[in-house]
């Protein structure tokens, strides 16, 4: 049986960190400096372009150490 007030606090923890995250993309795609939560490193934007030029995997928005890493789908 599932404890509803544990799935309403983990439901308000999602919810919060997509609201966070969100903010994140916004400012860095904005042009804004914004700083790793973990290691302090500008958080830098990485277009699909750029990956192909680079050979990275993933396009999205990262830190330096790989600590903060929001993958993005650009379409």
């Amino acid at each position: 049986m599932i404890d509803i007030e544990k799935f309403a606090a983990l439901q308000k923890a999602s919810k919060n960190s997509f609201a966070k995250q969100k903010q994140i993309v916004k400012k860095v795609m904005a042009g804004q400096k914004v700083l790793c939560s973990v290691c302090q490193q500008p958080l830098t934007l990485v277009t699909p372009e750029q990956c192909n030029a680079t050979n990275k995997k993933n396009s999205g928005i990262s830190c330096k150490k790989g600590c903060t890493d929001l993958q993005l789908d650009f379409v």
